[in-house]
């Protein structure tokens, strides 16, 4: 990946949220749907999350960025809410 974050983002790639449970059941749709991403680069400020980390973040705090057909965000470590 050619993207490299500066100071304290982190350029992450978005997992879609699942449609149904490990039983099998429809997850419906609901207006407070948390917001998960994948770690694939971090910036050399950054200390409390890794490559490779699953992450929760606040939705709309990011960047959205298209590179080589593959969509990423970038968002500050401060809107990182937990890491799972």
């Amino acid at each position: 990946m050619s993207l490299k974050p500066l100071k304290d983002r982190v350029v992450a790639k978005i997992e879609k949220p699942a449609e149904k449970t490990a039983a099998g059941i429809l997850l419906g749709d609901t207006k407070e749907k948390p917001a998960y991403a994948v770690v694939e680069a971090i910036g050399p400020e950054v200390s409390a999350v890794k490559k490779g980390d699953k992450i929760v973040y606040k939705e709309y705090s990011t960047t959205e960025v298209k590179v080589e057909k593959e969509e990423y965000i970038i968002l500050k470590e401060e809107d990182i809410l937990a890491t799972l």
